[in-house]
């Protein structure tokens, strides 16, 4: 039995997959239908469009992000040679910058704890020790930083001259600075629900943001990173449309969590392979008030499922499927990149009130299962670990750096998905790839594909709630009609 087979979940997931024999008998669909529309533009991927989200409160630690860290470093090289590391999370707002040894916090309010969140007396420091390991750490990697500044229980000056140290030491690997994280959850813990607001907010960033500036004239911002309240991007489109700082907004950012928390029955993995329209929905919303500012936008932060994931629905192949099919439709939004939650789960745990919430779901030890459950990348014993999240990135990495190309996609009745997208700026490469997701549990996906396909790489696993994550390429095969089997990624290349 592996690590992870004494989930009290366990039976109630089996209970909703198929047996061999059902699969086996599965009919396959003959409907499905894709045309590709190769002539017609789409948006462009960044190259640095795959990124990661830590806690910042991981600085705590110099030595995690630091050069000594080879675990690490090789799984965020194979993931994607030029990757973005976000520093921000929960503890974003709690930690304070000691360029010496005799710095102290500035004071702060007290507050009530609340469920979910950090608690109201944690405060960590921020040494240059441990920014200057940063910058060594993603001189190792090729990633570039996304760099979290403390909003919630900090001043203007302070934020200032960690900005200036930050911008200094990272040189080209920072991205730009995030001045808050979540503000839009103010209200229900650092600052007075009456008067807390869009409008509010954007004071007080305004305040954050120009003494940044009057250290470092050509500093550049992500924000609003809201937690879920879309509507606060137009209040920012509308304000800051025609004021001077909107030269130093490269990104409107947000986050986004399936649901929550791990004690919700309607966490599950039926739940997290169904489309969520809220995705398109949000994304509206950002665009217009990005074209506004005329910047980019990203996801910055999420996951499958708030506060640390859920055992046997983070942590198992039905993520897989999920991460995939999530990020390729951020790409073909026009996203500028995503950048998953995960990390050293102490640190997750101290954002959420010092316990992973996932751990009273296990009934075999907590340590052998990855923390946070949703982690793309787990610190098992001494090893980092590419979870299965993980491997639906390495299939939407492969967009990273091309165009997509709009199609027409009919699965039928199978709970599928397919992107397209093609190279660019090499003439020797004219050259189209498709992914196929199918999320369905038992049913195949066939199809007629043009231009004699080749078959590239299958990402596979025995069930959706395996952890036993398969990738390999295939028998080579150019034939048109192609077979997508129950629960796995498919992705094909074929001429332009």
């Amino acid at each position: 039995m592996d690590r992870r087979g004494f989930l009290t979940t366990a039976a109630a997931t089996a209970a909703t997959l198929p047996t061999l024999r059902s699969i086996a008998q599965a009919a396959s669909s003959k409907s499905a239908t894709i045309t590709l529309h190769s002539d017609e533009p789409g948006p462009t991927v960044p190259h640095n469009f795959i990124g990661l989200s830590y806690e910042t409160q991981q600085l705590s630690d110099p030595k995690f992000f630091s050069p000594a860290n080879h675990g690490l470093i090789a799984q965020l090289r194979a993931l994607a040679p030029s990757g973005v590391l976000r520093l921000g999370g929960n503890t974003s707002d709690y930690g304070f910058w000691k360029p010496t040894p005799a710095s102290t916090p500035p004071p702060r309010a007290k507050r009530e704890y609340k469920v979910g969140d950090p608690p109201p007396d944690l405060s960590y420091a921020v040494t240059p020790e441990a920014v200057q390991n940063l910058r060594s750490f993603l001189d190792a990697t090729g990633w570039t930083c996304l760099y979290g500044i403390n909003l919630g229980t900090n001043i203007p000056a302070l934020a200032a001259a960690e900005a200036e140290f930050v911008a200094r030491t990272l040189g080209p690997k920072l991205g730009y600075f995030q001045i808050g994280n979540e503000a839009d959850r103010f209200g229900t813990t650092i600052r007075d629900p009456k008067t807390w607001t869009a409008d509010t907010y954007l004071d007080e960033w305004l305040t954050f943001a120009k003494a940044i500036l009057s250290r470092l004239p050509n500093a550049k911002f992500g924000m609003p990173d809201i937690a879920s309240n879309a509507q606060w991007f137009a209040t920012i489109g509308d304000r800051l449309a025609n004021d001077p700082i909107r030269s130093h907004i490269a990104c409107l950012t947000h986050h986004y969590y399936i649901g929550g928390p791990p004690s919700d029955p309607t966490m599950t993995i039926g739940r997290i392979l169904r489309r969520d329209p809220k995705v398109a929905e949000v994304a509206k919303t950002v665009r217009a008030a990005a074209a506004k500012l005329n910047t980019a936008w990203r996801m910055t932060e999420g996951n499958t499922c708030y506060r640390g994931g859920k055992p046997g629905v983070s942590d198992v192949f039905a993520s897989s499927l999920w991460a995939a099919d999530y990020l390729l439709t951020l790409a073909s939004l026009g996203y500028a990149g995503v950048n998953l939650h995960g990390g050293d789960g102490q640190m997750v745990a101290n954002s959420l009130g010092g316990k992973l919430p996932g751990d009273d779901m296990v009934t075999d030890d907590p340590a052998t299962h990855p923390h946070p459950y949703y982690t793309p990348i787990a610190h098992i014993g001494a090893k980092y670990v590419a979870e299965p999240v993980y491997h639906g990135m390495l299939a939407a990495q492969r967009f990273a750096g091309t165009q997509i190309v709009p199609i027409d996609f009919d699965p039928g009745k199978v709970n599928a998905t397919a992107f397209a997208s093609k190279r660019l700026g090499d003439p020797s490469h004219r050259d189209l790839v498709v992914i196929i997701v199918n999320k369905d549990e038992s049913q195949s996906l066939t199809i007629q594909l043009p231009k004699k396909p080749r078959l590239l790489e299958v990402i596979s696993a025995p069930d959706l709630a395996s952890t036993a994550v398969k990738t390999e390429p295939p028998v080579r095969s150019e034939l048109s009609e192609q077979t997508i089997h129950p629960h796995s990624i498919a992705i094909f290349t074929m001429d332009l």
